[in-house]
């Protein structure tokens, strides 16, 4: 196993596949590492390649892909500081919170497996243009949303498309970019969507303090507009195959179940698990995924090949990732509102509270990755997610006395396990798959990442709610003037109620903030014991 895979001539349709960054941002590549959507490559065939750019405008094409990549990576951990002014402006309920940041994930989980095989079809270039605008239109419609449910459904259109964004931009970099050029292309491309997810928060707090939550969609507008530009004049249109068929039944029926099974988890909330919704909901999200399972065995050119989950060790993988995205960031959403709603930190302040877990994940990815890939993969990955765990359950310290400080031990440490266990989990994945079939096993764990952490969203925002409903009513009973409900319980505590009544909220708040961290943490706990006993090294040695 080389020490680094950028030194390599990627292999055909595989261009430089550790080089990649996740949704949450964190590093995946050996050089500066990343995790969702961009786990990997999505296109497994051999790039078309297009003339080199001359000397003078040799990385304009990278520059220009950067660009979107950055913004929507942005885009997705932007928005958790700014989710208490929105609740406030808009006066939307908890559920509406949870779906303000589930709708994107959830529909760029859903369509990441089809918009490769578009891509494949109409071009690459065209499909990142309309991506590009999409967002754009979108990212405009957020930001001028009179109410949540426009917001939300501007969300889920923000997410369409990221999906048409993101499955393009290594396809574009394989055509432009060829032996060393290549390399350096994804490890900037892996660089700079790393930096995102550690400037997310930073850069939210900052537009939200200063401009207004709806600031930090509407920035989106002169950065897509200058990438719609450059797209137009230095992205060649690589030739495109047009031979493979998209499989819009299984993308339907996939859909259908993830969206109604992340539909059931947050409708718990309010209507609780034994409800007819919810139940049916629930029945509906099965049924969906046994006729997917049907029409990926049936189809041509299907989204997934479920041959590939009979190695255990690709099937170990996307548990991982599945289950990464759950535990290591899905809590950060509850993290901010306690910051926010019950410590009253600013949004700026709330953002560099928990900036410490991408800058370390980050610095460890960039620094170790290299040698990190030099290991079996179970160990990385395994130990990786254990430490994630283990920093997950020591935020479970916070006591309704507790201020921000309390949160950043095991951030860190948690941070460490993300920047170890990424970069190898993109590459692990690769090699367990023949060569033919790297695309579809990198749309496949870029889908997992997603949807893991939409729903990661959905099951802590049902703990978190149940267990502050249930906190509060209990403190009732001892204290009056105790928040009943999740919203009441954060905001009591910065309003002007009595000293008695603000202890007995942050208590409430910091309790089930607890019974989060126990979840997140005991789920990437899980995924560890997964990994180590599943996973084992491929003799295809790709990474």
């Amino acid at each position: 196993m080389t020490s680094n895979i950028a030194d390599q001539e990627p292999t055909a349709g595989m261009p430089n596949q550790a080089r990649t960054v996740n949704a949450e941002g964190m590093p995946t590549n050996a050089l500066a590492g990343g995790g969702n959507p961009g786990d990997m490559p999505t296109d497994a065939s051999p790039p078309s390649q297009l003339p080199p750019p001359t000397t003078g405008r040799k990385w304009t094409p990278l520059v220009t892909v950067c660009l979107g990549a950055f913004m929507l990576l942005v885009d997705v951990s932007i928005v958790n500081v700014a989710l208490p002014k929105m609740t406030e402006e808009l006066h939307s309920s908890f559920t509406s919170l949870q779906w303000v940041v589930d709708m994107y994930a959830l529909v760029l989980a859903s369509l990441l497996m089809v918009a490769g095989s578009l891509g494949d079809r109409f071009g690459h270039r065209s499909l990142y243009i309309g991506g590009l605008t999409l967002f754009a239109l979108a990212s405009l419609a957020c930001g001028l949303a009179p109410n949540v449910a426009v917001l939300i459904t501007a969300r889920g259109v923000q997410g369409v498309g990221a999906a048409g964004m993101f499955t393009a931009t290594t396809a574009l970099l394989s055509a432009v970019y060829q032996g060393r050029d290549r390399g350096t292309a994804f490890g900037v491309w892996g660089a700079v969507n790393g930096g995102a997810a550690a400037l997310g928060p930073i850069l939210g707090g900052l537009l939200t303090e200063q401009f207004g939550w709806r600031a930090i969609f509407l920035v989106n507008l002169p950065v897509a507009a200058v990438a719609v530009f450059m797209s137009r004049r230095v992205l060649g249109d690589s030739p495109h195959r047009g031979q493979r068929s998209i499989d819009l039944p299984g993308a339907v029926a996939f859909t259908a179940s993830a969206a109604a099974l992340t539909y059931a988890l947050i409708q718990s909330n309010t209507d609780g698990w034994q409800s007819a919704t919810v139940l049916g909901l629930f029945a509906f999200s099965a049924v969906a995924l046994i006729a997917f399972v049907i029409i990926e065995l049936r189809a041509k050119d299907p989204l997934l090949d479920l041959s590939l989950l009979r190695n255990p060790s690709f099937a170990g993988l996307m548990v991982a990732g599945l289950l990464l995205s759950a535990g290591a960031f899905a809590h950060l959403t509850y993290t901010s509102i306690w910051l926010q709603s019950t410590l009253g930190l600013s949004p700026i302040k709330a953002g560099l509270a928990v900036s410490p877990l991408a800058l370390t994940a980050f610095v460890v990815a960039g620094f170790g990755g290299k040698h990190l890939g030099k290991l079996a993969p179970q160990w990385p990955i395994g130990l990786g997610l254990a430490l994630i765990g283990g920093g997950t359950l020591m935020l479970m310290i916070v006591h309704g006395g507790s201020s921000w400080p309390a949160l950043v031990p095991g951030l860190l440490i948690s941070g460490v396990g993300v920047g170890m266990c990424t970069p190898v989990l993109a590459s692990a994945t690769m090699s367990t798959v023949p060569h033919k079939l790297a695309g579809m096993a990198g749309g496949a764990l870029n889908t997992f990442r997603q949807l893991g952490y939409a729903l990661g969203i959905a099951v802590l925002g049902t703990v978190f709610a149940h267990r502050t409903t249930s906190t509060a009513g209990h403190s009732a009973s001892s204290s009056s003037g105790s928040a009943g409900t999740t919203a009441g319980a954060a905001s009591s505590t910065t309003g002007g109620s009595g000293g008695s009544a603000a202890s007995a909220a942050r208590d409430v708040v910091a309790t089930s903030l607890d019974h989060v961290f126990a979840v997140a943490g005991g789920t990437a706990l899980v995924a560890a014991v997964v990994v180590l006993l599943l996973v084992r090294r491929s003799a295809n040695k790709a990474w």
